[in-house]
């Protein structure tokens, strides 16, 4: 029972929930820089280059290929077919950069104004009430010598 406890204690404390909401929101968000990626980025990319799907680029890296099997990425690879499948690479990296940078300006946006809020915190000290300053004033009189 004391397991349990402590594990429902672990469980609920802050950190973790925020872990764990922070892994569902990116794993959404890694299918919408997926999405941006395979259906706005690389279509563009493919334009310039000159073939539209990028994803399906490879080099076969051997000539003993079985006959029958049809000439495409995903049937070489389930035909145990060594490629190199250069362009699914591009297409990841350019995913990752993507999404690097995204992060990037999220978490500077984030830096930016926890600094805006911290900048009134460091602030010099108010100035203390005008009866305080009396109060001083009086005691630095009685202080001096006559």
């Amino acid at each position: 029972m004391a397991i349990i406890k402590e594990f429902r204690e672990f469980a609920v404390k802050g950190n973790v929930i925020d872990l764990a909401v922070g892994v569902i929101i990116g794993a959404a968000f890694n299918k919408i820089v997926d999405s941006l990626v395979k259906d706005l980025i690389m279509p563009v990319v493919s334009l310039v280059v000159g073939d539209l799907d990028f994803s399906n680029k490879f080099i076969v890296l051997t000539r003993n290929v079985p006959a029958g099997v049809p000439h495409t990425l995903a049937d070489l690879t389930k035909a145990g077919v060594p490629v190199f499948a250069w362009g699914n690479f591009l297409t990841v990296l350019v995913n990752f950069v993507i999404l690097a940078f995204i992060i990037f300006v999220m978490v500077r946006q984030i830096n930016r104004l926890k600094r805006q809020h911290a900048e009134p915190a460091a602030a010099a000290p108010a100035a203390p009430p005008e009866d305080i300053v009396l109060l001083r004033e009086i005691r630095d009189s009685l202080r001096q010598p006559r």
